[in-house]
């Protein structure tokens, strides 16, 4: 398939559930909103890619290869031009992007934080002794036995309806999912709590949407990270600048869990906050930093570097 095929001018590659294809048509829209040569009908198609990652479901990834799992397929296609360009939840790409690849977009970032969900209730402090959480989350699991060793965390695997369903039918007694995520799916209304972001720090970049794309060497590749550059959002593109920048730092396994987050102030000031918890929640660690807006990756190495010292030999590699 070509690129300039008239029935598919853009070829979005995407994860296959109902998250990720909300995403992809959310990027679509942009573009359509933005670009009137792509208002036209084939103008853009959403290719779905099964990855890895969704296909191997009873096991932790931290067993199989970490989150680039969830890109590997895709990055392929893209490498082959079987797509144009490669949409991912941020929090699922790698610091280090494929030779031959960059993000040619971040559009506007969703909220942040995790939300709490049971029907249990209220509050993880309100959970019975010994409830069961389920999580597949590193980050989550070392934060909860940190605020509550006595909970008992469960591989909790699959999509946001399979999390759902297994919660309803009582395998376990609560979960955490990002709220991004249950936004965008139009299911806020199952969201007992939204986390504060000093109890939940989130994973970074949760909550932003980016788009890869092959390195311009040709016009039609040029052209479209001029339409992806027009829909940049820049408040999102620094925060999860500085967020990445801390991770790449940090240089972590998939076994390490690492939160942390950038908000931007007035006067072009940001400020991040990052964490490192030891894998059993024994003891957290937390550095802040902050500085010009401009100075977003600097910031981000200098959170990082704090941290690797801070955490020492808990700092899992």
């Amino acid at each position: 398939m070509e690129y300039n095929n008239i029935n598919s001018r853009i070829r979005i590659g995407t994860r296959g559930s109902k998250l990720a294809i909300a995403q992809a048509l959310e990027l679509q829209n942009c573009l359509k909103s933005a670009h009137e040569a792509l208002m036209e009908p084939g103008a853009i198609e959403v290719v779905i890619i099964k990855t890895t990652g969704d296909n191997v479901q009873d096991r932790p990834l931290a067993e199989i290869g970490g989150k680039g799992l969830f890109m590997k397929e895709i990055e392929e296609a893209l490498l082959n031009k079987e797509i144009d360009l490669a949409l991912h939840s941020m929090k699922d790409v790698e610091t280090d992007l494929t030779e031959g690849t960059g993000l040619a977009c971040i559009l506007p970032r969703e909220k942040i934080n995790d939300a709490f969900i049971s029907n249990k209730a209220q509050d993880i402090n309100e959970l019975s002794y010994g409830s069961i959480v389920g999580t597949s989350s590193v980050r989550r699991a070392a934060l909860l036995k940190n605020k509550r060793p006595d909970l008992q965390i469960t591989l909790f695997r699959g999509n946001v309806d399979t999390r759902l369903s297994k919660l309803d039918r009582g395998d376990v007694d609560a979960t955490f999912l990002a709220v991004a995520g249950l936004k965008r799916l139009g299911l806020e209304s199952r969201i007992t709590k939204i986390m504060p972001l000093n109890e939940m720090p989130p994973a970074v970049a949760q909550g932003a949407i980016g788009a890869q794309c092959r390195t311009p060497r040709n016009k039609l590749d040029s052209q479209l990270w001029e339409w992806l550059e027009a829909i940049n959002h820049k408040d999102s593109e620094i925060c999860v600048e500085a967020e990445r920048s801390m991770l790449k730092t940090l240089d972590g396994s998939c076994q390490t869990p690492i939160a942390g987050y950038a908000q931007l102030g007035d006067e072009r000031e940001l400020k991040l906050i990052g964490y490192v918890v030891s894998p059993g929640g024994e003891s957290l660690y937390k550095v802040e930093g902050g500085g010009s807006r401009l100075d977003a990756v600097a910031i981000g190495r200098n959170v990082g570097e704090r941290l690797k010292v801070k955490a020492g030999s808990d700092l899992v590699r």
